[in-house]
């Protein structure tokens, strides 16, 4: 088995690094895979660090920005994914004010009444279910899902 070289590791991470914010796990997973020698691990992994390729933090902000502003997660699903990639609950919270009341609010009236808009079902408790399934699986509190419902309903 050939292992790579420290230099060719670290040139590889780099560009792995670059090209998307990464978290620590991630790195490591990588480094496995590129069948990199686990003495090696510590050493990449600070070089990363020090040269402002890795940096955790960075990392959970823009996770939490960008899976609520693109693909419209809910704070559940954020802390979930989170919490699977092993990032700290201290930088968990930090992530999670990078989502203002006002956007989350705002994302989880666009997607409610777009699927809503988008179910088909004529019988209303069935469109309920469903409703409540997708916001749900998408990460949102039942509180604000069921105020949601009862104000769709009431619109249409």
């Amino acid at each position: 088995m050939k292992y790579l070289s420290l230099e060719q590791a670290k040139n590889k991470l780099e560009h792995f690094c670059a090209y998307q914010n990464r978290c620590h796990a991630e790195v490591v997973t990588k480094l496995y895979n590129l069948k990199v020698t686990p003495s090696l691990h510590d050493e990449v992994i600070v070089h990363l660090i020090e040269h402002k390729f890795l940096n955790e933090e960075r990392f959970a902000c823009s996770f939490a920005r960008g899976k609520h502003r693109i693909s419209g997660w809910g704070k559940n699903r954020i802390l979930g994914e989170l919490k699977l990639r092993k990032i700290s609950s201290f930088l968990i919270k930090k992530a999670m004010l990078e989502i203002t009341d006002e956007m989350y609010f705002e994302t989880l009236d666009r997607i409610a009444a777009q699927k809503w808009n988008s179910l088909t079902d004529t019988d209303i408790t069935k469109k309920t279910q469903k409703l409540i399934g997708y916001l749900h699986r998408k990460g949102y509190e039942m509180e604000y899902i069921t105020d949601k419902i009862e104000e769709l309903k009431n619109i249409s």
